[in-house]
């Protein structure tokens, strides 16, 4: 470019001052708004987004119908992204490879010919492999496109036209669903089935103030291309429906096979939508060697056109309901479809909308199309008995006719003022064929005329009257119901409707092979379980360290632990550390403190009565079912005051209570004086004054106090000189009672 000396004033661009913030918002809007309205969200009336609309217009324009041959996908991914659609060519072609995957989409827009991918996860070959042609749901989507029936809008370079909706005599939005993140938002609505949808909406018209509720008695869920089972009651539904949003939860199919001998292996026919076959499998078969299935043998897939995953059990003792109850808490077995029916409405504004909006809308679609093409159709029929009565005009006149053709230079102006024609007319009569000068062709005409004529009295009895455009459309949705509903093989419901289903009792027992064992706690605070109930004399500890504690029990039973922190900490028997070493550091398992220490281990009983004391003398009764921890950390029951320590945990059984102090004083008091409570301090159980608890026993009255005297068991028969209140002091205990001022 030519210098021509430096810019003159008018000449400089104008510079507009603006706030940074206003700048960045006002750009963000304006993607965010391109985003929801030109790629994510599907238009309410046709289910489709611009890039799967375009597909089809292409596809359409290239005369890729059902009954026509297949063409390359390149050719057509190459026209979208050409004339249409000015984006990658990666994602027009994965667009068009979901419309033609079976497993994705419930009823296919396209037909693809060669590797389109599959339900394990493998992508399509590459588009220049691939060939394609439409389906006839495609074409019933597109019906009516020649008709006016919807608006045109210039493609983005201005040099063609593309349809700003679909006709969509099918309802593709809810027969297929759709799927997107926009900016801000999404949408995933599932698939449903296309008679259930027709039903609604023949209903819908018939009722127009019907709500969704009784909608949902036509449309009883979604009904997805993979099958599988939906779980949720009517209610759950309904209310999903209702508010346009919600969770859906759908599991995998499975059957009972017999192999005899009482063996068996399940058999999974259907898996959810959206899983890849070929994950879930590595999933289970992880879960399997990291132990966390132990009901589970083996999988192995045996699948071939059809799903079928064979789970073998690990023994015929395992209850199938059970197995599949853990698998289906474990895995994608069972998934939740996050339903969230956000749509763009005919003015292209976001909405979510309930089952009934979704259905109305298109409806109203449905009818402004019919208007649209009846009105079209009108125009045809008033251009054609316009020619039609020129026609007739030319054989009433017919030798006069031929003499200003042959006669005239320019016929056109004389015949139309001699015979009051309209230039159109004149025009056709001139480009008539001469074969079509019989008598026979008159009569022809005439016969066309009066159908058209009342062909045009119907379009205008249509138009006036909304009955008539009902029963219209109540006809189109009965030939797509017809065309594509339960009777087809295509339209046969998949889904299974099972409702919401009864939970499986899962006891810990059921998931863990039950195991004789004894569990082993050192002074030093180390823990082992050893296999079997075997005794403890002939155990090993670290230099310095000794046995503490030890219970025989099972795998599956809890080993509840009791700290001077006045917490209750709970370990499961299958995961304390096994083997002939040492064991482990109690606090690897549990989140104990360094200044607390373990003053009791037992095996937790449910419903079981237990008394927590401690130093001080204060206690109270707990139950035992609510002493289980949910955390490492524990639960914390016994709350004490400053440099005071939980000391002991006892069974509470019996109606008398014995309490003795390092002091030497003995006590004894009703057991009902002593409160049960969830948590809390407690109340004094024995006064001391500078000494602190010793032991506590509970015992029947009638049967009197037993305790270890020289090298048996002595039974007090009358406790009478220690009775007294709780919180007394007491007096000291009968001749022979144990130094140690212990009950055992």
């Amino acid at each position: 470019m030519a210098y021509n000396g430096p810019m003159t004033e008018q000449q400089m661009p104008k510079i507009q001052e603006q706030q940074l913030a206003d700048a960045l918002s006002e750009r963000y809007l304006a993607y965010a708004l391109s985003t929801i309205v030109a790629r994510s969200l599907p238009d309410v009336r046709d289910g489709l987004k611009p890039v799967h609309r375009r597909l089809m217009w292409a596809m359409r324009q290239l005369k890729l119908d059902p009954d026509k041959g297949f063409k390359k996908c390149a050719r057509v991914v190459g026209d979208v992204i050409g004339k249409y659609h000015p984006h990658g060519d990666s994602s027009v072609y994965d667009a068009m490879v979901r419309l033609a995957q079976d497993f994705a989409v419930r009823y296919p827009l396209v037909d693809g010919q060669g590797n389109f991918g599959n339900i394990d996860g493998d992508g399509a070959a590459a588009m220049r492999y691939t060939e394609a042609r439409l389906t006839p749901v495609a074409l019933a989507l597109m019906d009516g496109l020649d008709d006016n029936s919807v608006d045109f809008e210039p493609t983005y370079d201005g040099e063609d036209e593309e349809p700003v909706v679909m006709p969509a005599a099918f309802p593709n939005l809810l027969a297929n669903g759709s799927n997107g993140i926009a900016v801000g938002m999404a949408t995933n609505i599932p698939p449903h089935n296309v008679g259930e949808v027709c039903d609604a909406a023949l209903y819908l018209l018939k009722h127009p103030d019907t709500s969704t509720e009784r909608l949902v008695d036509f449309v009883l869920g979604p009904d997805f291309p993979t099958g599988g089972v939906l779980v949720e009651d009517k209610a759950s539904i309904v209310k999903v429906y209702t508010e346009g949003r919600g969770a859906l939860r759908i599991r995998a199919k499975w059957e009972r096979e017999d192999l005899g001998h009482g063996q068996y292996q399940i058999v999974i026919t259907e898996i959810p939508y959206g899983v890849v076959k070929s994950d879930l499998i590595m999933k289970i078969a992880k879960l399997l060697s990291e132990k966390k299935l132990p009901l589970l043998a083996d999988i192995r897939d045996e699948s071939a056109e059809s799903v079928r995953i064979v789970l073998e059990p690990k023994s015929r003792l395992v209850i199938p309901e059970q197995l599949m109850e853990h698998l289906f808490k474990n895995s994608d077995l069972q998934v939740n479809f996050n339903l969230n029916m956000n749509v763009l409405t005919a003015n292209h504004t976001p909405k979510v909308m309930s089952l009934a909006e979704v259905i109305s809308c298109w409806l109203a679609h449905r009818e402004e199309v019919l208007i649209r093409r009846s009105n079209f159709r009108l125009e045809k029929i008033a251009h054609r008995m316009e020619l039609l009565q020129g026609f007739l005009t030319a054989y009433l006149n017919l030798d006069r006719v031929i003499e200003i053709i042959r006669n005239e230079d320019d016929p056109k102006p004389l015949m139309m003022q001699e015979f009051k024609l309209s230039d159109a007319q004149v025009e056709a009569i001139l480009n008539m064929k001469l074969r079509s000068l019989r008598k026979l062709e008159e009569q022809q005409l005439r016969n066309e005329f009066e159908e058209l004529a009342l062909e045009k009295a119907g379009l205008e009895n249509l138009l006036a009257d909304e009955g008539l455009r009902k029963n219209k459309l109540a006809e189109e949705i009965k030939q797509i119901q017809k065309d594509f509903g339960p009777k087809t093989a295509l339209g046969k419901r998949r889904t299974q409707i099972a409702g919401a289903v009864a939970e499986v009792e899962m006891s810990i027992e059921t998931l863990i092979e039950k195991e004789a064992i004894t569990v082993v706690l050192s002074k030093q605070g180390w823990i082992r379980a050893l296999k079997g109930n075997t005794g403890t004399d002939d155990l090993k500890f670290k230099e310095g360290d000794s046995l503490a504690f030890s219970v025989n029990t099972y795998t599956t039973d809890h080993i509840m632990l009791f700290a001077t922190n006045g917490r209750f900490y709970s370990i499961l028997g299958n995961n304390i550390t096994g083997g002939r070493g040492f064991g482990e550091p109690i606090r690897l398992s549990i989140d104990l403190p360094e200044d607390a220490d373990i003053v009791e281990m037992f095996v937790f009983k449910p419903d079981q009565k237990l008394l927590v004391a401690s130093q001080s003398g204060k206690g109270f009764i707990v139950d035992s079912n609510n002493i289980i921890a949910q955390t490492r950390a524990g639960k914390i029951i016994l709350n004490l005051a400053d440099k005071d320590k939980a000391y002991l945990c006892r069974e509470a059984n019996g109606d008398s209570v014995a309490v003795i102090g390092n002091n030497r004083k003995l006590l004894v008091f009703k057991a009902a004086e002593i409160p049960t409570m969830a948590r809390g301090s407690g109340v004094m159980l024995q006064r001391y004054n500078g000494a602190r608890l010793s032991d506590v026993k509970f015992f029947n009255w009638a049967e009197g106090l037993p305790y270890p005297s020289g090298n048996g068991i002595h039974i007090e028969p009358d406790m009478t000189l220690w009775l007294g209140k709780r919180a007394a002091v007491g007096h000291f205990p009968p001749v022979g009672f144990p130094r140690n001022n212990k009950f055992k």
